[in-house]
């Protein structure tokens, strides 16, 4: 496979594993400014619509701030708005103070989930995010968090790794 495919993953706990491995892993990216990153998962059970709760710090050098997400992470072949009518999402992010809410899907959501989002951004009086990642999006993501190919997208990795020897050997029999 030459390219991430979340079609690797198995099942929603790998999914939610892949997804908080991710924001361990983005510190370590220098496009951004984050000095710390912690990641709180649910565990099993019941969770109320938050599967993490993500707090990023970030330097923006005028002054270090505190960022809150929590995180939902759905693993459905094309996510309905039935699916997330059991949430208060204002109330949770008012549970936990956080700053918004990152819904992250395996494959697309249903314009009636992109609508339930764009209203909640437009009516928020506190300037809440409210952010869907659908599975391209996340994809794209990953391209840049290469410490978790090998483990979560085997046949990417060995596409990668196949690809890099063939590229040295080529460059070898050149010289």
């Amino acid at each position: 496979m030459n390219k991430i495919n979340l079609s690797e993953i198995d099942n929603w706990e790998q999914f939610e594993n892949l997804a908080s491995r991710y924001f361990n892993e983005i510190i370590q990216l220098e496009e951004n400014h984050l000095t710390e990153v912690i990641v709180n998962r649910t565990g099993i059970g019941p969770d109320g619509g938050r599967d993490i709760l993500l707090t990023m710090r970030v330097n923006d050098s005028i002054m270090p701030f505190e960022r809150k997400w929590v995180v939902q992470c759905k693993f459905y072949d094309k996510l309905k708005k039935s699916n997330l009518d059991k949430i208060d999402i204002p109330t949770l992010l008012e549970e936990y103070r956080a700053d918004g809410y990152l819904l992250i899907c395996k494959n697309s959501v249903t314009s009636g989930v992109t609508n339930t989002f764009d209203n909640l951004s437009r009516n928020c009086r506190w300037n809440r995010k409210y952010v869907i990642w659908n599975g391209s999006d996340f994809e794209e993501r990953l391209y840049k968090t290469t410490d978790l190919h090998e483990h979560f997208f085997p046949e990417f990795y060995d596409y990668k790794v196949k690809r890099a020897k063939s590229i040295d050997i080529t460059k070898i029999l050149s010289e």
